[in-house]
């Protein structure tokens, strides 16, 4: 019998045991080449889908992820799949095999689950990828569906990649079970688990790195983000570690301590195992938590930049239209009814209509107490309070009480300013700046790229003698159904050398922003379905690692009287504690991690943020009950040989 005769009957004989580990590497294989298939797809190459051009360099950052996760993921599942093999490599070494000869026979299983896994896997990535084609298609708002397409450099690149991963995974694992004695592997799984013990200094750490990092959360700000943001982070991560490490180990030590919770029907036995499962499981448990974590902040933050960006459109495009005319009576630029009939006709009237006048200012300077003044050559326009407060109440916008002598400016300013001067007609003007903050109520075009905001008395003696024909008059329109209204203005009919005084872009840059955020999200929550997937796979293999070692456990219980149903009542509660202790810790820190996000951006995401959260319970409550029924038929198999 030839080695690879060997790794294969081998592989025949266990395939249960090697299917989770198989499964592991043909969805790793799966998710990359999906990604690969769009990236190289022939019309997204050629540029012919022009939305799928612009998105391509951010896939191929996500493709990088996945190909790091792989390899991770990927050595975390040998390697626990490995721990389940010691002491039949203990047989086989026994038998008279040398350590260079199992190393052999390792990487022959490793090269043939490689093939394996790398055909399963690009062969269900090609029956998938239409699918995802689709998906992609809805968010990029592609006319004509993406087709079809299986290219060559996908394929190459995803089986070459993975098989060298493989190749290299392999001679890694084959060099650590070279090291290990004959009695280690024999002797693998029952080694005394030793006493629960913890460190009391180590419980408070956690506990306060814990409070610390939620008490940061809920103070950061946009002013301390950069230096607080990096603190948190860092508190909470050992906070967690130590939390799982120390802090069960009490809580179990605790609990063995109320007698009357303690000795209630099968809870000694619970509680006497689930001690030593969360000990050794610690740095899993640990890790499931960050990442669940991390899984719900970022969908949640991928969802609150998309409503930030929208409001962001809103606050820097305050009217759908936006039209600067110099001279009271004139219409230069064009005609105002004519264009509100055009609309109309397009299926987009006008709802809302706002006239400003005002004056233009040129050499604006604006002082400030470092002495970094600022100088504006762009085009200024000075409005009056009454005028600003009119467009401010109609947004929903704080009132302005500018006090006479004082002047105020949309924006922020740090250091703050205190004096803006400038000239009007060749006159100087000078006012204090307002302390009271203004945003901006005005769309820009090329004669009011900046906004001064006085009181109405000032405003008044400083227009009275500018003739009508140099006052600039500005008109802000909203339109019904404004999001779809791109084409239907860029038909308005401007004069090339008034185009600069009409401002119709929020449309356009709406549908943008929205195709962005849309295809963000979507790669945010694909990503995150990866890291879900990957989590619960972590805490699956561990529990495998335990199989055996649980079934010696359960027989000796079943000999003593123990009933089939108790034995499956302490394993699924084990098993539910094990799923659902790190993705309890992981949403406490989402929440606490939103809050922070809710200062930081002024937007509330909480309803968004339950809903998440609520899919992530149902699909790690999915995950759970296929892993118990699993766990469970393969604890049965060997209590019932027994």
């Amino acid at each position: 019998m030839t080695f690879r005769s060997l790794a294969l009957s081998n592989m025949k004989g266990n395939w249960r045991s090697y299917s989770a580990f198989f499964l592991s590497c043909v969805f790793s294989v799966l998710i990359f080449y999906m990604y690969s298939a769009f990236i190289y797809h022939p019309d997204v190459v050629s540029g012919h889908i022009l939305q799928a051009s612009k998105i391509r360099r951010g896939m191929m950052f996500c493709l990088y992820i996945i190909g790091i996760f792989s390899f991770l993921f990927v050595l975390y599942s040998n390697s626990a799949f490995l721990k389940t093999r010691k002491q039949e490599f203990g047989l086989l070494s026994l038998f008279g095999m040398t350590k260079a000869q199992l190393r052999k026979l390792v990487i022959y299983e490793s090269i043939a689950i490689a093939l394996l896994s790398i055909g399963a896997g690009i062969g269900l990535g090609m029956l998938f990828s239409k699918l995802f084609f689709m998906a992609l298609s809805v968010f990029l708002k592609v006319t004509d569906p993406i087709p079809f397409a299986v290219p060559l450099k996908a394929i190459g690149i995803t089986g070459f990649g993975f098989f060298i991963l493989f190749v290299a995974i392999a001679i890694l694992t084959s060099l650590r079970i070279g090291r290990s004695e004959l009695i280690d592997l024999f002797k693998a799984g029952r080694k005394p688990k030793g006493q629960l013990i913890f460190s009391p200094w180590l419980v408070a750490l956690a506990l306060v790195s814990l409070g610390s990092g939620y008490t940061m959360a809920l103070m950061l700000d946009p002013f301390n983000f950069f230096y607080m943001a990096l603190l948190i982070l860092v508190t909470v991560t050992i906070g967690s570690y130590f939390l799982f490490t120390q802090f069960s180990v009490l809580l179990i030590r605790f609990l063995q301590k109320r007698h009357s919770f303690f000795y209630n029907r099968t809870n000694m036995i619970v509680l006497a195992q689930l001690g030593y499962k969360l000990k050794d499981n610690a740095r899993i448990l640990f890790m499931v938590s960050i990442m669940s974590a991390v899984i719900l902040t970022a969908s949640g933050t991928f969802y609150l930049l998309q409503i930030s960006s929208k409001q962001q459109i809103y606050d820097f495009y305050p009217y759908t239209v936006a039209v600067m005319e110099k001279g009271i009576h004139s219409h230069d630029v064009i005609d105002l009814d004519a264009m509100k009939e055009q609309l109309r006709a397009e299926g987009f009237p006008v709802t809302d209509e706002k006239i400003v006048t005002g004056i233009a200012a040129t050499n604006i300077k604006l002082t400030r107490s470092n002495g970094n003044d600022m100088e504006y050559n762009p085009a200024t326009m000075i409005i009056s309070e009454s005028d600003y407060n009119r467009l401010a109440k109609d947004k929903g916008k704080k009132q302005l009480h500018l006090k006479p002598g004082t002047a105020a400016m949309p924006g922020s300013f740090s250091p703050p300013i205190e004096r803006i001067t400038g000239s009007v007609q060749g006159q100087p003007i000078d006012y204090a700046a307002a302390a009271e903050p203004s945003e901006s109520i005005m769309n820009q075009t090329k004669l009011n790229y900046m906004t001064v905001i006085m009181g109405d008395a000032d405003y008044d003696r400083i227009t009275a003698g500018v003739p009508e024909a140099d006052q600039l008059v500005w008109y802000g329109y909203e339109l019904k159904n404004w999001e779809h209204a791109g084409s239907a203005l860029d038909k308005l009919k401007v004069s090339d050398d008034f185009i600069d005084q009409i401002d119709r872009s929020r449309p356009n840059n709406y549908a943008n922003m929205k195709d962005t955020s849309s295809l963000t999200l979507f790669i945010g929550l694909f990503i995150s379905l990866l890291f879900f997937i990957a989590s619960g796979s972590l805490i699956y293999f561990k529990m495998f690692t335990e199989l055996q070692e649980d079934q010696a456990q359960f027989n000796a219980l079943k000999r003593i009287g123990m009933t089939r149903q108790e034995i499956r009542k302490i394993t699924v509660t084990q098993i539910a504690i094990i799923f659902y202790l790190p993705c309890l810790i992981g949403t406490i820190h989402a929440l606490f991690a939103m809050k922070a996000l809710d200062g930081l951006m002024g937007s509330s995401v909480w309803l968004y943020s339950l809903v998440i959260i609520g899919i992530f319970v149902v699909m790690q409550t999915i995950y759970f009950l296929l892993a118990s029924m699993s766990y469970s038929k393969g604890l049965n198999r060997g209590t019932a040989s027994a």
